[in-house]
Formats: C-alpha cells, sequence, structure tokens
C-alpha cells in the first residue's frame, strides 16, 4: 500500500497537510504515516532530566497524534501509523522516506508569513533531488473546501 508521510508539528500549517494526506489516502487507497521528530537539542540536560523530558515529549506528540488520528478514522475512514524518531527533523525525514519502500509521498505544510514556507519547506525543497518519491506542499491558509474539492 502506498503511504503518505506527513510531519507532525506545532506549526499551523501542519493541519492542512494532515487533512490533505488523509483525504487524497482515502480516495486513493493509501495509508497515511505521520512522523513526529524529536529534536536532540531537547534533552541537553542531566541524564535523568533528560530522560523525563523525552518521555514527556513523547506524551504530548500521542496526545497531538491522537486528535488527527480520531479524525482520520471517524471522517476518512483511515488509520494511521505514529513514528516518532529522535535527531535533526530534515534527517530524520530522509532516513524515514528512505527506510519505508511504502511511502510514497511526503506531505508538507507551508507557512504563510512573509519569513517563507518554513524551515522544513525550504530545506528538503533544497534536498528534493536526493529523495526517491515527489514532496507535496500544502499551501496553510487553503480552505477546507478547496482541500476536499483537489484531493
Amino acid at each position: 500500500m502506498r503511504k503518505f508521510l506527513v510531519v507532525l508539528d506545532d506549526t499551523r500549517e501542519c493541519l492542512n497537510a494532515m487533512r490533505f494526506a488523509a483525504m487524497r489516502a482515502a480516495n486513493t487507497g493509501g495509508g497515511v504515516a505521520i512522523l513526529s521528530v524529536i529534536p536532540p537539542d531537547e534533552f541537553n540536560h542531566w541524564i535523568g532530566v533528560g530522560a523525563v523530558m523525552r518521555e514527556e515529549a513523547r506524551e504530548r506528540i500521542h496526545a497531538h497524534f491522537e486528535v488527527f488520528a480520531k479524525w482520520m478514522r471517524d471522517k476518512q475512514n483511515i488509520d494511521p501509523e505514529l513514528i516518532i524518531r529522535e535527531g535533526q527533523p530534515v534527517d530524520e525525514i530522509m532516513s524515514q522516506v528512505h527506510d519505508d519502500s511504502e511511502i510514497g509521498v511526503l506531505v508538507l505544510g507551508a507557512g504563510t508569513d512573509k519569513k517563507g514556507p518554513g524551515p522544513l519547506v525550504t530545506q528538503l525543497t533544497r534536498n528534493a533531488g536526493n529523495l526517491p518519491i515527489p514532496i507535496t506542499i500544502v499551501p496553510g491558509d487553503l480552505s477546507k473546501e478547496r482541500l476536499e474539492a483537489i484531493t
């Protein structure tokens, strides 16, 4: 089965990327893999404190994931998988794409502010030539109705 890989983070544009991935998967018989990356610099503390912080980060990710997963199950009949990796976000996204041969499309949300589309979109489009799959960039301010129309 072809899977759409979408990145779960704390950005507003993440919502549209999730919606797009779920709707495309539902309309094409695919699946959704949701990747969340915990940057290593969050745990540069004493060993005990770092372990507690790592566990708290995982709990936040699971709670955030469940919000999207419930919507995907209820509205799109898609049961997404959650993948949590630790490291630099771009490196971990690239590794996940190379590690999972079922991933067919990387879906990213683009920010709408004047600073540009966001660091992930900027960095990953620079590396697009090294990816074995296409990248779909979903505008962060696209309406739900427009998303439904194009998926």
